[in-house]
C-alpha cells in the first residue's frame, strides 16, 4: 500500500511517499480502507520528536491519528463491524498511521461514521472531538450554568469544544482574532477576547473551568481567571504525575513529569484549583456519543482545507503554521 513515512525525527522533516506492507490485522482489530485522514498539531509534534519520552515510536513511522473510511476485513473477535461499514476513529497510540491506504484499528476505538457527513468531514472529528469530550465531560464535568474558558476558539479543538460546551448549557468564553470573531460567535461563544488587542486576564473572572491549549505564560494567567474550586485542564502540558501513572511511564520519565508540572501544581493548590494534564485517548464509545450529537444537529464539523494525498507534506506545513480555522484534512481516496 502507499503511505507517507517518517524516517527519523526532525523539525519540518519531509515525509516520504513509499510502498509499505499492508497492516497486520490483530484478532480484535478492523482493517479500514482510508478515504480521508484528519491532521493535527500532534502529528507535527511527533514528527519533530517532542513526544519521544511519552511515545517512543520506532522508525520508519506512518503518521496520522484521524481516519474515516470503509471496513474491508475484521479480526475473528470483532462483533460490531462488518466489511462495507463506513467508519471513523482516532487510531490508538502505537497503532497510528492514517496517512496510508489501509490501517488496522481496534474495534473498541471505532465508530460508525455519522450519517450525512462526507468522509472528509468525518475524518476531521475524532481527535478534536474526543479531546473536547474528555476535557469538558469526563474530566471537567461541565454543568449547565457554569462558565468555561476555551482558548484558541477558531482552532480544531476550539471549534468543537465551543459547540459541545454550549450543548451542555455553559457560558463560553474564548480567544480569537478579530477576523475570526464571527466564526466563534456563530459556533456559540458568548464572550470573545481578541488576543491581539486584549488580555483575557483583564476580561474574564470567576470561571469554573479552563481548557488550556497554549504556552506556560497563558497557563499561569488561566489560574487567575478561575474561582476557588475550579478546574484547569491543559492539553498542551506540562504533564503531571497522574499522567505518568496512566501510561505506566518508566521511573525517570515520571520524575521528569513531576518536576515539569511542580510549579503549576503548587500555584493551583495555593488557589484551591484542580490542575490536570490531558493527553486524549482513542475511545469508540465516546465517539458514538459524539456521533449522536452530530446527527442531532448539535455540533457541526469545521473544515478549513482539504488537501490531496500527494500534498500531505504541504497539509502538515499548513497545520504547523497555526492559521487553520477548524481542521485540515487529507483526501486519501
Amino acid at each position: 500500500m502507499k503511505a507517507f513515512i517518517l524516517e527519523r525525527y526532525g523539525k519540518q522533516r519531509t515525509l516520504r511517499s513509499a510502498d509499505v506492507p499492508d497492516p497486520v490485522l490483530r484478532d480484535d482489530e478492523v482493517l479500514v480502507q482510508v478515504h480521508a485522514a484528519g491532521l493535527n498539531l500532534l502529528d507535527a509534534k511527533i514528527r519533530s520528536g517532542e513526544f519521544k519520552l511519552i511515545l517512543p515510536y520506532r522508525m520508519p513511522l506512518v503518521l496520522g491519528h484521524d481516519v474515516a473510511g470503509v471496513v474491508v476485513k475484521t479480526g475473528p473477535r470483532v462483533r460490531l463491524f462488518k466489511p462495507g461499514d463506513e467508519v471513523y476513529a482516532r487510531a490508538d497510540d502505537f497503532r497510528i498511521g492514517t496517512l496510508a491506504e489501509l490501517i488496522a484499528i481496534k474495534e473498541t476505538s471505532l465508530a460508525l461514521k455519522p450519517e450525512g457527513l462526507t468522509m472528509e468531514q468525518a475524518a476531521s472529528i475524532p481527535l478534536v472531538g474526543l479531546t473536547a469530550w474528555q476535557a469538558l465531560v469526563e474530566r471537567g464535568r461541565l454543568q449547565k450554568g457554569q462558565k468555561v474558558f476555551i482558548q484558541a476558539g477558531s482552532g480544531g479543538v476550539g471549534t468543537f469544544a465551543i459547540q459541545l460546551a454550549k450543548h451542555l448549557g455553559a457560558t463560553v468564553a474564548t480567544t480569537a482574532s478579530a477576523a475570526n470573531t464571527g466564526l466563534v460567535k456563530g459556533l456559540g461563544a458568548d464572550v470573545v477576547v481578541d488576543y491581539k488587542t486584549q488580555d483575557f486576564e483583564q476580561v474574564l473572572k470567576d470561571y469554573d473551568l479552563v481548557v488550556n491549549s497554549q504556552d506556560g505564560k497563558t497557563l499561569d494567567k488561566s489560574l487567575r481567571v478561575l474561582k476557588a474550586g475550579g478546574k484547569l485542564i491543559s492539553i498542551s502540558g506540562p504533564p503531571d504525575p497522574a499522567f505518568g501513572k496512566q501510561i505506566a511511564a518508566p521511573g525517570f520519565v515520571k520524575l521528569v513529569m513531576r518536576l515539569l508540572s511542580s510549579g503549576v501544581r503548587r500555584k493551583a493548590a495555593a488557589r484551591n484549583i484542580d490542575y490536570q494534564f490531558l493527553f486524549m485517548r482513542a475511545h469508540g464509545e465516546q465517539l458514538r456519543e459524539i456521533t449522536r450529537l452530530i446527527e442531532a444537529g448539535a455540533i457541526r464539523p469545521v473544515v478549513d482545507k482539504v488537501f490531496p494525498f500527494e500534498a500531505t507534506n504541504e497539509a502538515l506545513a499548513y497545520v504547523e503554521a497555526g492559521r487553520a480555522k477548524g481542521k485540515v484534512v487529507v483526501r486519501v481516496r
